[in-house]
């Protein structure tokens, strides 16, 4: 997908009108358009004539999409109905994931973020934090634990895909993983269900079993799907896994915290135990997906949110004595590595 440039003048002009140029979007997602705008060039004639729109409004319309770097115009005469248009690359599938229905930015509209907007001055002055009853961290409620992991649960696409593409190296007959802050267990049932040899059990606090039960249960997958309650904050990580993994854990923490957490997954696996981490690997794209928490979290202390850049981790598990950390490729990356 092409990496698109603003002036500073025009960043925030496109910024001020955030709302009206994310209607456009959707728009032009609900009606179809990106479709034939990606297969394009396309012209506006025939934009208008198959859509049945009127095409003076389409050509401004199509302006707005231009104006935030999605489309392309060529217009080589004076008339409107001869400009040919083409999308960016991956447009219409950027557009289903961030405004469509089932869109995470959509599941994050329900906290409170409000809580914060128009008071950031305060917020970054320390006088005002958001309230533990809206949002605290770790989650202390049960509405706060199950909100939290529903969530987490529901922005699984692109892990579930990288470890679906890794899978026939990632698990072995009989193997048993330790999923750390494994959530509701969506996660885990996906992948028993591709794997039949696997076993898995979900590290989380004592909160969150009735939630893996629920899941369990939805899936129909019995003693395969296990819970183990705990804190690994305050206890070393269970033994006698052959695997554990950190999804969407590590970088809620400060970095002494992150490197703790993967010198105690060092301490329980056996020789030939792997540790597998994944996450939003820090790069500009992923900042801009990761907007809304670092917005939200400003008035959250105790929850660092902080992306960190994957040479990070490969690096940490080297000096912590794993062999041969290595990156493979995905929507999210996944890192494997090896005690010897």
């Amino acid at each position: 997908m092409s990496t698109l440039e603003f002036t500073p003048r025009g960043l925030l002009h496109l910024l001020f009108n955030g709302a009206r140029a994310i209607d456009v979007v959707q728009t032009a997602h609900e009606l179809g358009l990106l479709e034939d705008l990606e297969a394009g060039p396309v012209t506006l004639r025939d934009l208008s004539q198959k859509h049945v729109l009127v095409p003076g409004r389409l050509y401004k319309f199509l302006d707005c999409l231009e104006s935030m770097g999605l489309v392309k115009r060529v217009q080589e005469t004076d008339a409107i109905s001869e400009a040919r248009y083409t999308a960016v690359k991956g447009l219409r599938e950027a557009a289903d994931k961030v405004v469509g229905p089932r869109s995470l930015e959509r599941d994050r509209e329900k906290y409170g973020w409000k809580e914060l907007h128009g008071h950031l001055p305060e917020v970054l002055r320390g006088q005002k934090s958001m309230p533990r009853e809206s949002f605290d961290w770790p989650p202390q409620t049960p509405e706060q634990v199950a909100g939290f992991e529903a969530s987490m649960a529901a922005g699984l696409g692109p892990i579930l895909e990288v470890f679906r593409t890794h899978g026939d190296r990632l698990w072995g007959e009989g193997q048993r993983l330790l999923e750390v802050g494994g959530g509701d267990g969506t996660l885990a049932a996906h992948l028993l269900e591709q794997h039949p040899g696997l076993a898995v059990d979900v590290y989380n606090l004592p909160a969150t079993e009735a939630l893996v039960t629920r899941t369990r249960e939805a899936h129909r997958l019995g003693a395969r799907l296990g819970f183990m309650g705990g804190d690994f904050l305050k206890e070393p990580l269970p033994k006698g896994y052959d695997v554990l993994s950190f999804v969407r854990v590590l970088h809620d923490w400060p970095a002494e915290t992150a490197r703790e957490l993967m010198k105690a997954a060092y301490a329980a696996l056996p020789s030939g135990g792997r540790i597998l981490i994944c996450e939003e690997f820090r790069t500009p794209e992923r900042l801009t997906a990761q907007f809304f928490w670092s917005y939200f979290l400003m008035g959250v202390d105790s929850c660092v949110s902080r992306l960190r850049e994957v040479e990070y981790y490969l690096q940490a598990l080297k000096e912590l004595g794993f062999r041969a950390p290595e990156v493979l490729p995905g929507p999210f990356e996944l890192v494997v590595a090896t005690k010897p």
